[in-house]
């Protein structure tokens, strides 16, 4: 053989080897490829081990998005890739369709997967806010709906955009990309651990500082450090409010007093007006006896009258007090709402009772005869007590008692 046919030989051989190198490369292999080009929308990959050209689309680059190619690749990187399509019929020098996006999103999927085999959670951080619910990036996108984000009502859902969340994996089902996650139990048991703490250092009559949580018609939701408790709206104020928002907002920091606590149904009442001065606090030296006071007719009854002279305080101005003239009863010369000059006959912080007089600041017509109980002060009267405040001998009159 001469030298010329022994080359030929040679370089069929080495052509032969060179052919059986190159790896086949179908649909759904992975590959390494290294950046050779970076264009407009794509980068051109080589693929290790094939001696043919692959294409990796600008979104199948990263699951994050990317605005510039150059901002996330070089000439020369070389990463793992999955075929998802070819490109032409030429197999020695066709290209090919490849992703890096899908091979690491296979890769999260079967994290996942093993994650909810053993009950784990993952988190997952927000991403946009949709009819019913959330979409969340868990490195793959999953869906958190509305009735599976807290055990109870979310009016904004937008809030949680951008947040981390930890969360369960109710359904998964990755060749249709599907990924439905929850975060009510999670929530239920921190706010359970929360409860069980705040049970433990709190005692009724213990004054805390909270924040508004919620407002509602009935009262104000205050959060103690992740467990809310109930200010009734009669426990708001002294002064009477229509609703809670008329003095509180939302966000808004109080101190409450703990009224009681409820562990076994997680209850919590709470006050704000016993963190306050009280309206009685120093009555004696803001209505002293004989002073004259401005008021508000709150009730009538067949005895009297029920003044309030400030804010949560009211005085009994007794039916003999209304009138040099004798009157059948209160209806007729006052009405509820009306308002009134009142002279303070006497005071008793401890039962909290104020007597009063209309007629004291008028002048006697002349002719006029006065009741038989003329100066008598309500709070000298001695019968049993009611809901009022006052005996019923503040009602009635000692007259009756000396009759």
């Amino acid at each position: 053989m001469n030298d010329a046919n022994l080359n030929d030989t040679q370089s069929s051989e080495t052509m032969a080897a060179a052919l059986d190198s190159v790896h086949e490369v179908k649909i759904g292999d992975v590959v390494k490829g290294e950046v050779l080009v970076i264009e407009d929308r794509q980068v051109i990959v080589g693929i290790e081990g094939t001696g043919v050209e692959g294409v990796v689309p600008q979104k199948e680059l990263s699951s994050q998005p990317i605005e510039t190619l150059t901002d996330a690749v070089k000439v020369g990187d070389q990463f793992d890739l999955v075929v998802i399509a070819t490109i032409g019929n030429d197999k020695e020098n066709g290209s090919y369709l490849l992703s890096k996006r899908r091979l690491e999103a296979r890769k999260v999927w079967a994290e996942i997967e093993q994650k909810f085999e053993n009950k784990e959670t993952i988190k997952a951080t927000v991403l946009n806010v949709v009819k019913g619910g959330l979409v969340v990036d868990a490195g793959v996108r999953g869906f958190l709906p509305a009735s599976m984000l807290s055990d109870r009502f979310v009016r904004d859902l937008n809030s949680f955009k951008g947040q981390e969340l930890e969360l369960q994996i109710i359904e998964i089902e990755p060749s249709e990309n599907r990924l439905i996650l929850s975060r009510k139990a999670l929530v239920e048991q921190e706010r359970q651990a929360q409860l069980k703490a705040v049970f433990e250092k709190l005692l009724p009559g213990d004054i805390v500082e909270g924040e508004v949580a919620r407002l509602t018609n009935f009262g104000a939701f205050v959060d103690l450090g992740g467990v809310d408790g109930l200010v009734h709206v009669s426990e708001i104020s002294y002064d009477h409010i229509n609703q809670p928002s008329d003095v509180l907002e939302v966000g808004q920091n109080v101190k409450v007093k703990i009224l009681s606590l409820d562990q076994e149904k997680g209850r919590i009442s709470l006050s704000i007006k016993d963190t306050q001065p009280g309206p009685w606090d120093d009555i004696a030296e803001k209505a002293p006896v004989g002073s004259t006071l401005e008021g508000t007719v709150k009730r009538l009854t067949t005895f009297g009258a029920f003044v309030e002279v400030f804010p949560g305080v009211e005085g009994l101005v007794h039916i003999s007090q209304i009138s040099h003239q004798h009157i059948a009863t209160p209806n007729d010369v006052l009405e509820e709402g009306q308002t009134v000059q009142v002279k303070v006959l006497s005071v008793d912080p401890e039962q909290q009772r104020l007597g009063l007089s209309i007629k004291a600041l008028q002048e006697k017509p002349a002719g006029a005869k006065d009741s038989e109980q003329e100066d008598v002060a309500p709070s000298d009267y001695e019968m049993p007590e009611e809901e009022t405040g006052f005996s019923i001998g503040d009602m009635l009159g000692k007259a009756l008692d000396e009759k």
